[in-house]
């Protein structure tokens, strides 16, 4: 058994991808923001309005559940052809800053993770194109997320996207470039390289 960690900035299409992933690999696919909104029954960007400190919470409990149970289904490591069945996870843009949860991330190792090891994909996009595509979010919904609540949101995003690339490239395990490829063919090139 295998976890899979799919990362990157906001809106690099880590929960697209993901998808893509478990229907290619005959895995399971869970959002993690999607998680911490039904165990706290709140979003996460109402959380995060509540406080960075409650989301950091929420979504840490979110990450443990996950390594605390497997995967409804998980009774064979056999799926059609495939030798290790998967988890892949889509974590939250900020994940690099939850110190708690990226500690559960370093106790990767058999004994106490039933799912096996763990594997972080980084989804490496331009500061310039997460930009434009949380601009065109925003739109949709009327707001901007709420840690791009500044006087200078473009600045503020472009300095926290550098900021984190450069700690996820540190710990990733696999590093895609992200830009102009469909889900399914970065799906595929993830999918290759962990065979």
């Amino acid at each position: 058994m295998g976890l899979i960690i799919l990362t990157g900035p906001k809106h690099s299409g880590k929960t697209t991808v993901g998808r893509a992933l478990a229907e290619q690999c005959g895995g399971t696919f869970t959002d993690l923001d999607e998680l911490v909104q039904t165990h706290t029954g709140k979003s996460p960007r109402t959380l995060f309005k509540e406080g960075p400190e409650v989301f950091r919470q929420a979504e840490t409990e979110a990450l443990q559940s996950l390594f605390d149970t497997k995967a409804e289904g998980d009774t064979s490591d056999q799926i059609e052809g495939v030798n290790n069945k998967f988890r892949i996870i889509a974590a939250g843009g900020g994940l690099i800053d939850n110190g708690a949860a990226l500690g559960l991330l370093k106790k990767n190792n058999a004994a106490i993770l039933p799912l096996g090891a763990v594997t972080l994909v980084y989804l490496d996009v331009s500061a310039e194109t997460a930009w434009e595509r949380i601009k065109a979010s925003a739109k949709k919904t009327g707001e901007l997320p709420p840690f791009l609540n500044t006087d200078n949101p473009e600045e503020t995003h472009r300095l926290l996207h550098e900021q984190r690339a450069a700690a996820y490239r540190k710990i990733a395990h696999i590093i895609i470039k992200a830009e102009g490829k469909s889900p399914e063919a970065i799906a595929k090139e993830i999918f290759a390289v962990i065979l």
